[in-house]
């Protein structure tokens, strides 16, 4: 065989050689792959859930009663004028305190002045007529004992005497009336409390017939906070009510500041068609943090009880009910409780739970059931 056709024959045996190489290769980086100890080395590892945790204590915690409430005034008057006439000036500023007896408005009296000193003369005409009839029943008396006169004329004395007298005590009377007219001139604050804007200006004509009050007082330190409760409510209320435990808080919408009271009534009948009754607080309010015709949230405690608290964020709600997730040996383990009733941002739990228990409250979501998880530090609002 000449030279020219052995080499390529020597070339396809170095590259068959090559691939035999190659494919044992191939096969023993396959076995050593899928043979149990390169599984055991490349199965994925169980990786730990970061989560955030609370305790479940063991303390007191009061039983409340929430409600929408309305401020209203203890006392709320009307300013209306009692004379017909011409308002001369107004002593307030609008929407300013003014205490009880402040003079508020001064309206024209000088008609009533002049009547007054007219009714006066006529008193005094009477009173002098008067005194001159009873001289003459005097004199007509010696006279008549005498029989130096009629008993005519000494009945027509008395007669006199009785018509002057008649007529002036009618006219002190009058004067009396017109005293009083003239002290309705003056009109002056009969509560103290915060006063409306003045409805009616200085020269403005106001009537005894206007509808329209000149401006309204509202009583502001104490005021009342009216709300509704479920009946089924009202034995736990009256027996707060008796232990005088029953206390009221009245949250503002907007206002951090929170206004406190006292349960002082409850209406004396259920309305039929909601069932509801209604429940008034007396807030000594000297602040004036509540205005009248304000809508408040109230939070009423009636009483304060023992029981197991949670972080409201702890408790979860599935198809079948409320639980939290137990945190036992680096595990957590889903347990359902019942929740009684909820304060701020706690939970009270009435079965589930006995206190003590470490309670997951951030990184349920990625949680199920023997879920391996690794505690982190709670996150510092605002970071």
């Amino acid at each position: 065989m000449s030279p020219d056709r052995k080499l390529p024959m020597i070339k396809r045996k170095w590259l068959l050689g090559g691939a035999v190489v190659a494919l044992i290769g191939v096969v023993v980086l396959a076995r050593g792959f899928w043979s149990t100890d390169g599984a055991a080395a490349r199965a994925p590892q169980v990786r730990a859930v970061p989560v955030e945790t609370a305790v479940a204590e063991r303390k007191t915690m009061p039983i409340r009663l929430t409600a929408l409430g309305n401020v209203t005034p203890i006392a709320s008057v009307a300013i209306k004028t009692q004379v017909d006439t011409t308002i001369t000036d107004v002593h307030f500023r609008d929407g300013a305190n003014v205490q009880k007896g402040d003079l508020l408005f001064t309206l024209d009296c000088r008609q009533i002045e002049a009547d007054m000193k007219r009714v006066q003369a006529v008193i005094d005409g009477a009173q002098s007529t008067l005194e001159q009839a009873q001289r003459d029943v005097e004199r007509y008396t010696d006279l008549a004992a005498r029989n130096a006169t009629p008993i005519v004329t000494l009945n027509n004395a008395q007669t006199a005497v009785n018509v002057s007298r008649a007529t002036a005590e009618s006219n002190r009377a009058q004067l009396e009336n017109l005293k009083v007219q003239l002290g309705f001139c003056g009109i002056r604050a009969p509560i103290s409390g915060r006063i409306s804007m003045a409805n009616v200006k200085v020269g403005n004509f106001v009537r005894q017939a206007d509808t329209s009050p000149m401006a309204t007082i509202n009583q502001m330190v104490p005021v009342y906070v009216s709300f509704t409760v479920p009946q089924k409510n009202l034995p736990d209320i009256r027996k707060a009510i008796a232990a005088e435990t029953a206390t009221v808080e009245a949250i503002v919408p907007g206002e951090q500041k929170r206004a406190n009271g006292r349960v002082t009534m409850i209406e004396n009948t259920v309305d039929p068609s909601t069932g509801m009754a209604m429940v008034r607080a007396t807030m000594p309010n000297q602040d004036e943090l509540l205005w009248p015709g304000t809508l408040v949230n109230t939070e009423m405690t009636l009483r304060n009880e023992d029981g197991v608290v949670v972080p409201a964020n702890a408790v979860q709600i599935s198809q079948t009910g409320t639980f939290v997730f137990v945190i036992q040996d680096g595990v957590a383990q889903l347990q359902p409780v019942k929740v009684e009733r909820q304060i701020g941002n706690e939970s009270v739990i009435a079965s589930g739970l006995n206190g003590g228990e470490t309670v997951v409250t951030e990184g349920q979501l990625l949680l199920s059931k023997g879920t391996r998880v690794n505690l982190r530090t709670p996150k510092v609002a605002g970071s």
